[in-house]
């Protein structure tokens, strides 16, 4: 199974009167007209992009993993752990396991993007657990090169990402040009998020913001006539526990 949402087709929305937009291939239940809703363990998605400096005030958080990661600019965090502001760049991620309740704020400098996504690690054991914190950044995660694909380990393998959400792996990657065949597993589900240039999809065309989902597949042809890149989620197709969705 594969289904593509284009960038129109997903939800979108706004903090402190448009300072900050999104676009979300996976919105909250009430955002879900086009069927964008939760999956696997995943629960949410945004896109994020700040058009000025602009801070999302102080607010509460149970039981999810919620991680944010930098695509571009500079993003800051605050949290009630913590107690201190600390400064997120281009490549990095942070990751709030929110446990038994956290709140936190978050900064976004003007050009800032970046993706938020909730993970549901089954919240019966987690919303038992004291909240906690990490960040990491960019030249902390593996590249790995291989058949004109450049993948960037951001959570799995030799990563030092660490989180509770069982069976996700997390990569950026991208392919100068040319075909690629890309063998999957039946058992995994792939969440695709095409951050540039132009994708076809097994002989359809992508353009930059377009999300497509793959189940239950052995494989796909992804193929660009020039440089494209995309971010890319493995979750299973089974969590083994009843999720929150």
């Amino acid at each position: 199974m594969i289904k593509i949402l284009s960038k129109p087709q997903q939800a979108s929305g706004a903090f402190n009167n448009g300072e900050i937009i999104e676009n979300k291939p996976i919105g909250f239940p009430r955002e879900n007209l086009q069927g964008n809703g939760a999956y696997s363990n995943l629960f949410y998605w945004a896109h994020a992009k700040a058009t000025t400096d602009s801070t999302i005030g102080l607010h509460p958080h149970q039981g999810f993993e919620i991680c944010s990661f930098v695509l571009k600019g500079e993003i800051r965090h605050y949290d009630t752990k913590l107690r201190e502001w600390r400064p997120l760049s281009a490549g990095d991620a942070q990751i709030i396991r929110a446990g038994n309740g956290i709140s936190h704020s978050e900064f976004m400098a003007q050009g800032a993007e970046m993706f938020q996504i909730w993970f549901d690690p089954n919240l019966q054991k987690t919303l038992q657990q004291p909240a906690s914190y990490d960040d990491y950044k960019a030249a902390q995660f593996p590249v790995n090169e291989a058949n004109g694909l450049v993948s960037t380990i951001i959570v799995g393998n030799d990563s030092p990402f660490r989180m509770d959400t069982p069976g996700i792996r997390v990569r950026q990657e991208k392919i100068r040009s040319g075909s690629l065949q890309l063998p999957l597993d039946a058992n995994t589900v792939y969440s695709f998020y095409l951050l540039s240039g132009e994708l076809t999809l097994n002989g359809k065309s992508l353009n930059v913001s377009d999300f497509f989902i793959v189940n239950a597949e052995t494989g796909i042809e992804l193929e660009s006539s020039s440089e494209a890149e995309w971010f890319v989620i493995e979750s299973p197709s089974n969590p083994g526990y009843r999720t929150y969705a």
